[in-house]
């Protein structure tokens, strides 16, 4: 298992498209991967779930991933946030 933590900086947070973007990136991975803020987790391949944590500009949140690509999967979609989404 392989988590590390990162701040959303674009001026929407990750709602709507943002999220939808980073939805469809987590859901390219096998590995199970979640979405954590204020000790709340949520399955980063579930677009309810993702936009329910109500993550807005300058929320820190975790990403987790547990399988076999857990390393690449927290990478890309930390990038992609760090990226502002532009990827």
């Amino acid at each position: 298992m392989v988590s590390k933590e990162v701040t959303v900086n674009n001026s929407v947070g990750l709602h709507a498209r943002p999220a939808t973007f980073f939805i469809q990136r987590a859901n390219t991975f096998k590995s199970s991967i979640w979405v954590e803020k204020d000790e709340r987790r949520v399955n980063a391949k579930s677009l309810l779930g993702v936009l329910s944590l109500g993550i807005v500009k300058g929320t820190a949140i975790t990403i987790i991933a547990d399988g076999s690509d857990e390393n690449d999967a927290v990478d890309t979609l930390v990038g992609i946030i760090e990226s502002n989404f532009t990827e």
